[in-house]
């Protein structure tokens, strides 16, 4: 994916010095036309020429391609020594440099590269490192590539570190082994050499463990590998395997699309004969002289996960001059290459596909008796009421079949749509729906229970290649549909999410489901998760990757919230976060988070202004009618505002409620939350409260549910997770390698509270205060921003304390864009400030 990534910015003009040429060429003959008298000195020197075309853009690109070749010339000379060394060294040995290069052209050598080939081959192998030396073509290449291309393939410096590094450590571990035998070559002699020093040191057996000890080094250095053992390490033993074939995606890819051909077969079922027929995918022919039912299959096919947590495909924003220039972001990108948040959790792994289970067959079962019996009956309902039907079809899915009529010409849609509770009582089911008339398509849907229902499982959601392979930002896989086809979606496009349906109706399977798409695709530094449960048992298996995924107020102990004055201050905390996050953007020059992201990992923001890397929040509220019964407004109206503002900025909400009246989702509420997500309920009333149509009253339960984004309704069946799933998924999440802790929201104080202190009053200062004065006088910045970075306060926190800074005199008032003015402009007159401040205080406590 990483070359999938644009970079544009480091494209420059092609003509850049052939221009350059030009404008210098006429420059020089104006001057000579002008006038004759004019000074030599003005002529540029012939160093000042030689540098110029050393820096020529042509000259670099010849450069490149020299050493490309020369690194493929070394590789091949190289390997040929391995197997020419016995025939060439003697008279390499013999003639040298000068007598190979220069001497009786009758001398003959085996090396595929002639003379020169068998020369240099011994000097690095033989002479030097051994056969550690082919690193040297790998540096070759990787530089020649960025001279012709201007793009690195590898970060330079690291690579040449490594490389370095390599040469000096692996030469004496190959040459350890190959010690007195008549390959000792390579090892080189640099090898040899120092195997000769160790054993006289440590002996044999002390620098073998000394060798074994350097490249274990060097490995957790550059590669930093997991070590971690857990409960769960015996599984990842046995799933290791599969894992790494998972990476593969290109494999993948064609193993997906070779069963792509295998999808979906349509049986063909002829209501005249009886006879069935298979016949491909989209060869459906259509007959005039009878009806007939087409009956699709969704894919069955099994799909290995692919990991690709680790890959990250972002848009490069445009340039601000302001923050940086060109050269220094080219600099940069050298020196440092793009900023890796995943860097500080290099050696994470996603959960295994293993964790899940595989409930039901995976596959549907076809009952032709019964889709027979509800054919005939929905045909005699319709003829009662003289409706005549041209054609039927139904398409059969995990839960639900739904049956497609085609109904005669000058038959009125509203007539049959009428008809629900009359073909329900000639079917003998629970939730018959009626879709009149389909959206897209010429024809009226009848969706019929089936007798026996398949579990959608959730590892088959996982593992599926809709859910692997797609590149959305916060991918989130729901179910199946009728179809059976699996649906995913993406939560920053909804941007949140309002789900509610009766008890016992799948909300809390709904909920894990959608955490655990998250958990499988993301990254912890990508996604934070912030968990209320006033029910105090649904999102506690979650507390287990705390310090991965999970994000809280700094002086909170637990990151999932059950208190609801904590869910107050949480969530006017995500509103302060949200505010800090917008002034960011505004300092970036791009309006939402995606973008500002795609800026810092190519180093255009500067971290030392306050620029970070911005995780997604996902806030995840799991029963909303008991924080309205009892903080109201409180609610309410910071998560209106964060509805509203916070979709920009990477904040999105997923609110679940099984009591959908309008005093709980309110107007308000409903404006601002697209996407909704419907279970069972038990009234049209709750169904239009929801989904603003009715429809939900019809569902089956268990995972049965309606999907809106705010045109149609789809029907999924909700994959289902169970709690020991979701415990194991945890687990192993848990039991890696985290942050030192989870992700801290600002501090946020009621400003109804006592605590806040007076600014007026000295002797209430904040014990930060002469040290944040301190900090402001020697940067000369007044701002809470910086105090925030230096002292690693809360954002209230830190503007109280500007807010006495300005009180006492130390900065001056607020103005706007503009920074505050600092009144002391040295250390020496702020200390003897803050002594009189000091004593006028005591002064005081004793009157």
């Amino acid at each position: 994916m990483a070359s999938a990534k644009k970079n544009t910015f480091r494209e420059k003009p092609e003509n850049t010095h052939s221009a350059k040429t030009e404008l210098d060429e006429g420059i020089t003959d104006g001057t000579k036309k002008a006038g004759k008298h004019k000074s030599k000195k003005s002529k540029p020197l012939p160093g000042k020429k030689f540098f110029a075309f050393l820096k020529d853009e042509r000259f670099q690109k010849i450069s490149g391609a020299l050493l490309i070749l020369l690194s493929i010339y070394m590789l091949l000379a190289f390997t040929s020594y391995l197997f020419t060394w016995q025939v060439d060294q003697d008279k390499v040995e013999a003639l040298g440099w000068m007598g190979m290069l220069f001497g009786n052209n009758e001398i003959i050598v085996e090396n595929w590269l002639g003379k020169f080939g068998a020369i240099i081959s011994h000097q690095f192998i033989y002479r030097w490192f051994g056969v550690v030396s082919y690193l040297f073509t790998v540096l070759f290449f990787v530089y020649g590539f960025r001279l012709i291309t201007l793009k690195w393939l590898y970060n330079p410096y690291k690579l040449l570190k490594l490389c370095l590094l390599a040469m000096l450590v692996f030469s004496p571990f190959v040459g350890y082994f190959v010690f007195n035998t008549k390959v000792v070559f390579l090892g080189g002699a640099f090898g040899y050499q120092v195997n000769l020093w160790l054993f006289a040191l440590l002996g044999k057996i002390g620098t073998l463990l000394l060798l074994i000890f350097m490249v274990f080094g060097i490995i957790v250095v550059y590669f930093n590998p997991s070590f971690v053992i857990s409960k769960t390490s015996k599984m990842q033993a046995e799933t290791n395997h599969s894992q790494q074939e998972n990476n593969k995606t290109n494999a993948i890819r064609n193993n997906l699309q070779e069963d792509e051909l295998e999808k979906d077969e349509i049986h063909k079922y002829d209501l005249t004969n009886g006879i069935v027929d298979d016949i491909p995918d989209g060869q459906n022919e259509d007959k005039q002289n009878h009806l007939e039912i087409t009956l699709e299959e969704g894919n069955t096919n099994k799909v290995t996960i692919i990991d690709e947590s680790e890959d990250f495909s972002v848009e490069v924003g445009q340039d601000d001059a302001k923050e940086l220039s060109e050269d220094e972001i080219n600099n940069k990108l050298a020196e440092f290459g793009e900023y890796d948040p995943t860097l500080e959790l290099s050696s994470y792994e996603a959960p295994s596909i293993e964790l899940l289970e595989a409930y039901g067959s995976g596959s549907i079962v076809v009952n032709k008796e019964e889709l027979e019996e509800n054919k005939n009956r929905i045909l005699d309902t319709l003829k009662n009421y003289n409706i005549e039907i041209s054609k039927i079809k139904a398409t059969v899915g995990p839960t639900v079949t739904l049956y497609e009529i085609v109904p005669a010409p000058g038959v009125r849609i509203a007539k049959i749509k009428n008809l629900e509770d009359d073909i329900a009582l000639s079917l003998s089911a629970l939730g018959i729906r009626i879709i009149a008339p389909i959206p897209g398509k010429g024809t009226i849907g009848i969706e019929v229970p089936n007798s026996k229902p398949e579990v959608v499982s959730m590892r088959s959601l996982i593992a599926s290649e809709k859910f692997q392979l797609s590149e959305m930002e916060l991918p989130v896989v729901l179910g199946k549909t009728i179809a059976n086809e699996t649906f995913v979606t993406d939560l920053t496009k909804m941007p949140h999410l309002l789900m509610a349906g009766a008890t016992g109706q799948g909300k809390s399977v709904g909920l894990n489901a959608i955490l655990v798409s998250l958990l499988y695709k993301k990254h912890p530094s990508q996604v934070k998760f912030v968990l209320v449960d006033p029910k105090k048992v649904e999102l506690t298996l979650f507390n287990k990757i705390e310090r991965h995924f999970l994000a809280k107020l700094p002086d909170s102990e637990e990151a999932i919230i059950t208190e609801n004055k904590k869910v107050v201050h949480t969530i006017n905390s995500l509103c302060i976060e949200m505010d800090m996050r917008y002034e960011l953007l505004k300092d970036a020059g791009v309006r939402n988070i995606k973008e500002y992201n795609a800026k810092f990992i190519n180093r255009r923001l500067n971290p030392e202004h306050g620029h970070k890397y911005l995780p997604y929040i996902v806030l995840v509220v799991d029963e909303f009618a008991d924080l309205i019964m009892t903080a109201g407004k409180e609610v309410e109206t910071p998560i209106a505002r964060l509805a509203q503002l916070a979709r920009a900025i990477g904040i999105h909400l997923i609110i679940a409620t099984q009591r959908p009246s309008v005093n709980i989702i309110t107007g308000v509420i409903k404006a601002n939350f697209p996407a909704r997500i419907a279970f069972r309920v038990t009234s049209k009333i709750d169904s239009r409260t929801i989904l603003d149509s009715g429809g939900a009253e019809q569902l089956i339960g268990r995972g049965d549910m309606l999907f809106s984004t705010g045109n149609d309704l789809i029907r999924i069946q909700c994959g289902f997770v169970d709690t020991h799933e979701v415990d194991k998924i945890t687990e192993f999440i848990g039991a890696q390698r985290g942050y030192p802790s989870a992700f801290l929201l600002p501090e946020y104080v009621d400003e109804n509270s006592d605590d806040l202190g007076s600014i007026e009053d000295e002797g209430e200062r904040d014990e930060l205060f002469e040290e944040a004065a301190r900090i402001v006088v020697s940067t000369q910045q007044g701002s809470a921003s910086l105090l925030q970075r230096k002292l690693k306060l809360g954002y209230n926190r830190a503007g109280r304390i500007v807010d006495q800074l300005e009180a006492a005199g130390v900065i001056g008032p607020f103005k706007g864009s503009k920074a505050r003015e600092v009144l002391f402009k040295d250390m020496q007159t702020l200390e003897q400030f803050l002594s009189n401040l000091k004593q006028n205080n005591n002064n005081n406590n004793t009157l």
